[in-house]
């Protein structure tokens, strides 16, 4: 092409909206040369030089550093293979900046100190395999060297925080507590003597797994009482109790006495550690799912009643 229909570097400054500071640096680089050099060494660019640079604006307006530029330009990689890591990695991005705005929502909505923003920020940037790793070492650590029931290890196992994209503050609330909660050194050994007990009773012959069918008759029964203004060491809750242990009875295979009585209260204390109501409040939180029922106010009614009848 004759340098007469060559533009000089002011010129594809103009036409590119490039600078001429950065348009030298692209050819120092050997991301797009001058097509030629006229006759006093002036740098001259033909148009497909100028697509070239209008190209590598655009590449790097969308973030792409020039190592993988100058790859595309020389057709060492396809335009799809950049597109799709480059896709990929606005998503990191998007999910970061969310999780940031996340993190400045819940502070605003606390008042969180400096420090506790700091926490937040680090807790929140955990990956969903780092968050999950989080609560297998808590699992772990409290079941690992009990024979803990089986169906209730692997319910643990299988319900991991999935703390979402976007999370709302509420969310992000419920994550730094329950992580905080499983790094409590109290807690772990609290849930460690429910496993251990668990696995003294199950090596006694206690092979019942979680009674469900005695927790609904406790929770529909104390429930009702409850909802009644029934006392729990009143003569009303006499029957209540009377008929629950009836259930256990027939459950156990055990004489209705108060060796069966003094059982499950010891049953009930060593389970009653209101965290761990807690613990499946915020996992439910976390995970956007309904609310469990707090089953922490029938219990303690139920145990409080039958202490009254020793």
């Amino acid at each position: 092409m004759d340098d007469d229909m060559m533009l000089p570097i002011g010129a594809v400054a103009e036409l590119t909206g490039l600078t001429v500071k950065a348009i030298r640096f692209y050819a120092d680089q050997e991301i797009v040369a001058p097509t030629t050099y006229n006759s006093v060494g002036y740098r001259l660019y033909d148009d497909e030089a100028v697509a070239r640079l209008a190209l590598v604006r655009t590449l790097r307006e969308l973030g792409l550093d020039l190592a993988v530029i100058k790859q595309l330009l020389e057709r060492r990689i396809s335009m799809r293979q950049v597109a799709a890591a480059h896709a990929d990695a606005i998503a990191v991005q998007i999910r970061t900046l969310q999780l940031r705005r996340s993190v400045l929502r819940a502070v605003a909505d606390r008042g969180s100190t400096p420090e506790e923003m700091a926490q937040m920020h680090r807790s929140t940037k955990l990956s969903d395999a780092q968050r999950r790793r989080l609560i297998t070492d808590f699992i772990d650590d409290t079941f690992g060297t009990a024979d803990a029931n089986p169906e209730l290890v692997a319910l643990i196992r299988s319900t991991m925080p999935e703390l979402p994209d976007d999370p709302a503050p509420a969310q992000v609330d419920a994550w730094l507590e329950l992580a905080e909660l499983t790094q409590d050194a109290d807690f772990r050994a609290s849930v460690r003597r429910m496993a251990e007990y668990q696995a003294a009773e199950r090596a006694g012959g206690d092979t019942t797994g979680l009674h469900h069918e005695l927790t609904e008759a406790v929770r529909t029964s104390v429930g009702a009482a409850i909802a009644a203004g029934i006392a729990p060491a009143s003569a009303g809750a006499i029957p209540v109790i009377d008929a629950l242990m009836a259930r256990y009875a027939a459950t156990f295979d055990r004489p209705d006495d108060d060796a069966l009585r003094e059982w499950v209260l010891r049953r009930l204390d060593v389970a009653g550690d209101v965290r761990v109501e807690r613990y499946w409040q915020l996992l439910a939180a976390i995970n956007g799912w309904p609310e469990p029922e707090d089953l922490a106010p029938v219990f303690a009614w139920f145990g409080a009643a039958l202490r009254a009848r020793r």
